[in-house]
């Protein structure tokens, strides 16, 4: 699923500048103390410099803090960002990322690995780990599901250092099923619901993946159906028809029914 955005849009975009201002009015005000950081797209070299140089702050006050990054560049092969994007990415952001949430283009453009097998994504989650994040969501592969071409391949690696100071690490896949729609904001919502459930489960990737995916299906889910109600029978629904029920999902959201389990590849202690 590549990135879809609405037809039309009006507004201004944050400059680097306005950032930094918005940044010393928190400093200012002492309100600077966070638990957790999300960011997702952008495409301005200087604001994900200033994002950088904040996030280093605010590590320093805060050395607990978690750095969730979506580096949003691109899908299925073609970059929907400036190239010269990349490099910030690959060499200052993501080192400071606690998590990481690529697709398989943007995990192939980080570690310069192409990804055909499963090996090959264990082997570029890897490299991302050396990186700096010590948790790795691939959030879509063009891998085959062993359930049928009705399922997409996610896959996830966690690094964790246990007391005695030697490290643990544990790779999990899961099959999502696929839908026949095309929504805006699934990957924000992807990436800000990892973030909750790695929060509520921060040594068990596989219960955080379970929980996340599971809530995508039910948001999803209800967003289609809803969206065929209004469209009519045999009417495609429309790109306003199919904004996503979020408000609507509040329950599932808080409390998913899990409906997909994540395949545990390998546990290993070194």
């Amino acid at each position: 699923m590549g990135r879809q955005s609405y037809a039309h849009w009006k507004g201004q975009v944050l400059t680097a500048e306005e950032l930094n201002e918005l940044y010393e009015g928190i400093k200012l005000n002492k309100v600077n103390h966070y638990d957790y950081i999300l960011t997702g797209y952008s495409r301005d070299t200087s604001f994900l410099e200033m994002v950088v140089d904040i996030i280093k702050e605010l590590k320093e006050a805060n050395p607990s803090l978690v750095y969730v990054c979506d580096p949003v560049m691109g899908d299925h092969g073609a970059m929907y960002v400036p190239e010269y994007l990349l490099p910030v990415y690959r060499d200052k952001v993501v080192p400071l990322a606690d998590i990481l949430t690529p697709n398989q283009f943007e995990a192939e453009l980080l570690t310069g690995r192409k990804i055909t097998t499963e090996e090959d994504a264990v082997e570029v989650m890897d490299l991302l780990h050396k990186m700096g994040p010590k948790t790795v969501v691939l959030t879509s592969s063009d891998l085959p599901s062993k359930r049928g071409d009705q399922f997409l391949v996610a896959l996830g690696s966690q690094t964790i250092v246990k007391p005695d100071g030697t490290n643990t690490s544990q790779k999990i896949c899961i099959d999502i099923p696929k839908v026949d729609a095309v929504f805006v904001g699934t990957g924000d919502l992807f990436a800000a619901l990892l973030l909750a459930w790695t929060h509520h489960h921060p040594k068990d990737l596989k219960a955080a993946c379970e929980k996340t995916v599971s809530v995508m299906h039910h948001v999803i889910k209800r967003t289609i159906t809803y969206a065929h109600e209004l469209a009519g029978p045999g009417k495609r629904p429309s790109p306003a028809q199919l904004e996503l029920r979020m408000v609507q999902s509040k329950a599932d959201i808080e409390n998913p029914a899990i409906v997909v389990e994540a395949k545990v590849l390998q546990k290993s202690s070194h």
